[in-house]
């Protein structure tokens, strides 16, 4: 069993940056792919960005490539999701998963635990 716990989200001006936390608990989670989505209202949840905890391949969404950064704390056991130049469209529920994955996927069906996720609201 995994267990995800996001933080960080918040209301910002478009431009501006968020740095969300993804605190990760669990007997093997580190032989998971972790993965950041997100859910606008009225949309369907899409893929943000992920890694293999082990393996290192990173993946992003074409989206948010050279804005968005994933990384690892492995000492606090914590995924972050440094977010800049954030636009209105960035809006949305931020959901943390973990999959048992030796390569990330831009699926969501493919991820088995999620956390509650944090809301991100950027402003125009």
């Amino acid at each position: 069993q995994v267990q995800l716990v996001e933080s960080g989200g918040g209301l910002v001006q478009a431009g501006g940056s968020l740095r969300l936390s993804c605190a990760a608990s669990g007997r093997t989670f580190r032989t998971y792919s972790m993965g950041w989505f997100r859910q606008a209202p009225g949309k369907d949840r899409e893929f943000v960005a992920a890694f293999s905890w082990s393996g290192g391949n990173t993946v992003y969404a074409n989206s948010v490539k050279g804005r968005f950064t994933i990384s690892r704390d492995n000492a606090k056991n914590t995924v972050y999701l440094q977010m800049n130049s954030l636009k209105p469209e960035d809006t949305a529920v931020y959901y943390c998963a973990a999959g048992t994955l030796v390569v990330p996927t831009t699926t969501p069906a493919s991820y088995n635990y999620w956390g509650r996720g944090t809301q991100v609201t950027v402003s125009s």
